[in-house]
């Protein structure tokens, strides 16, 4: 029987230096540090996803910028788009990073489309912010010839806000499965993958929408019977009480037990929240054990010596 994969979800940190807007040889930099600290990772069945938010929100200001001179860019192609580019980054740093340490192996980048349900709550409520930042008078154009749905932002100006429908299912698993029988290490789910809905006539059309990376990446690691969902970010362990006195980190912790604690409100929307959830819906449907840590410490967290453990 071959060995169970691993999924590596990797956060902003991961890919980005924290705290900048990080030009694009900053990013490889970044990403180059990464995949240094997933070596130990070189001999199992690996499985690497990755956010793109700042990416995605780029790609739209180009858009924006170009729409003059050409067509503004749909959400999904954006999404697509930034799955190829943010995949050749990570083919480059993985591959240079394991064949430094003599661990040479093929990485393939998968653009993946995630099924969404159009009768998802979330299309009629948008709440994700993606993209620029605008003044009023122009959030109001914008809402009025384009149909967005734009919201104020804590003082910053006017956002585009979109739907973030749950992950249903990945259209690419039976692909993944079969390039990791190869050997290859798989990118996939770049951003959550691309949205789809599957139509009357079973054709499929891409929306306008963002998918939560962590959340897919639990769908993925529960379908692939991953041996363990590795959440990389920016801090060490889940806490409790976060950024207070009474601050608490969580070593091992059952899923009930963080259930309990994220429906008591413990953890922020849009930072570690759906860190948590993709952890609880990675053990709800049947993977063993999720780990939450920083990409420095993925060696010891794999071990189960360091990071938040969340167990059955």
């Amino acid at each position: 029987m071959r060995e169970q994969p691993v999924v590596v979800a990797l956060g902003g940190n991961a890919i980005s230096p924290p705290g900048s807007r990080s030009p694009i040889p900053a990013q490889y930099e970044r990403t180059l540090e990464t995949a240094h600290h997933l070596v130990h990772l070189a001999e199992r069945p690996l499985v690497v996803t990755h956010g793109n938010g700042p990416q995605v929100g780029n790609v739209l200001l180009r858009s924006d910028l170009a729409a003059h001179l050409l067509p503004r860019l749909p959400l999904d192609t954006c999404v697509a788009d930034t799955q190829g580019g943010m995949g050749f980054m990570l083919q480059q740093c993985l591959e240079n990073a394991f064949g430094q340490v003599g661990r040479r192996r093929p990485t393939v980048t998968v653009v993946t489309r995630t099924v969404v349900e159009l009768d998802d709550p979330a299309f009629r409520h948008p709440s994700k912010p993606i993209g620029n930042f605008y003044e009023e008078a122009e959030a109001r154009q914008r809402m009025a010839a384009d149909g967005w749905a734009m919201r104020e932002d804590a003082g910053r100006g006017w956002r585009r806000v979109v739907p973030s429908p749950a992950p249903k299912e990945i259209l690419e698993e039976r692909a993944i499965r079969a390039l990791l029988d190869t050997g290859a290490i798989v990118i996939a789910a770049g951003g959550g993958g691309v949205p789809v809905v599957r139509q009357a006539d079973g054709s499929l059309l891409g929306v306008e929408a963002v998918i939560d990376k962590d959340l897919a990446s639990a769908l993925l690691a529960a379908n692939l019977g991953a041996e363990v969902l590795l959440v990389l970010t920016g801090v060490e362990h889940v806490a409790l009480d976060f950024g207070r006195p009474t601050q608490r980190d969580l070593h091992e912790v059952r899923v009930g037990e963080l259930a309990g604690h994220a429906g008591a409100g413990q953890f922020a929307a849009g930072s570690m929240l759906p860190k948590v959830q993709a952890a609880i819906s990675f053990l709800a449907r049947g993977g063993k054990r999720a780990v939450i840590t920083t990409a420095e410490l993925s060696e010891k967290a794999l071990a189960g010596e360091i990071g938040t453990q969340v167990v059955p």
